[in-house]
């Protein structure tokens, strides 16, 4: 038993280890006996300062009350540092796409599309950048409901509209394969709009059931890019020359593949037309997820 973990909830065995800390299954005594998940964080790295992604993370989820943005419950020091309580959630969009006994119904990707993009456009109203957008991150509870998850990425950020990023940001975020072209380029100086290219390729994924660019490197995931998408057009997005490693890294000049070519012929042309307003090289020119 967790000494350090209130009387309130009764331990039930470990769910899962990460990155950031472990992540255990309690009986919540208080609420009907109700299903809890605990991710226990550390406060402090092993060096001794403060660890700031799990500061970010708790000032994120203090923000968000949407459904289809996991809810922090309740939160409490313990010997390590702190510990987030949230709602028990099943499944991940990831254990969903890796069933193959159990493929995702077309319906079925629309409804958790339109939930993530609802998740996202609520994050981008109260100016919160995920940053880490991929089927891992994605919880569904036992009423088939998606919902955001994994903040420790997460940014509170300027209104692009009003003023460009005060601060740089990094561009060592977001998992590979769903990692926008300006931050495989060194931008970093970005915004919101790397959720929307994540989400592209996320229901890209899931319309044809396996991952849309799978590099295995950053430069085999840009490769990947330019050979899908073609050669970027400098008059479609002029600052593409102005980002730190566009000169370093020089790919064969690509025509692009035709998206049809790519889907299963059962997509329809406005599911392709999302992806393409979602997975396209300008910033600028991606659809937010209130468009979308």
């Amino acid at each position: 038993m967790d000494d350090y973990m209130p009387s309130r909830y009764q331990l039930l065995g470990r769910i899962g280890e990460g990155v950031h800390g472990v992540v255990v299954k309690a009986r919540d005594l208080q609420s009907d006996d109700k299903i809890v998940a605990i991710k226990k964080l550390s406060l402090r790295t092993k060096f001794g300062v403060v660890c700031l992604n799990t500061v970010r993370e708790i000032r994120a989820l203090q923000h968000c009350r949407c459904d289809n943005v996991l809810e922090l419950l309740d939160m409490y020091p313990d010997l390590a540092g702190i510990s987030l309580v949230f709602e028990y959630m099943p499944h991940t969009l990831y254990s969903k796409l890796k069933d193959e006994e159990n493929p995702l119904s077309r319906a079925t990707v629309r409804r958790y599309t339109a939930m993530l993009l609802r998740g996202l456009a609520y994050l981008h109203g109260v100016h919160i950048m995920h940053r880490d957008i991929k089927p891992a991150n994605l919880l569904i509870d036992r009423h088939d409901v998606l919902k955001i998850a994994d903040f420790g990425l997460a940014r509170i950020y300027t209104d692009p509209h009003l003023r460009p990023p005060d601060r740089p940001y990094s561009p060592q975020v977001a998992t590979r394969w769903y990692r926008a072209p300006e931050i495989l380029w060194g931008c970093q100086r970005y915004g919101p709009s790397i959720d929307l290219w994540a989400t592209g390729a996320v229901f890209a994924e899931m319309l044809r059931g396996v991952p849309l660019f799978a590099g295995a490197t950053d430069i085999e995931q840009l490769a990947l890019v330019v050979r899908t998408l073609g050669t970027p057009n400098l008059k479609d997005w002029p600052e593409v020359r102005s980002l730190p490693d566009y000169n370093k890294i020089r790919f064969p000049n690509s025509r692009g593949e035709r998206w049809e070519d790519i889907f299963p012929s059962c997509t329809t042309r406005d599911e392709i037309g999302l992806v393409d307003g979602l997975v396209r090289y300008n910033p600028a020119k991606r659809l937010t997820a209130e468009e979308a």
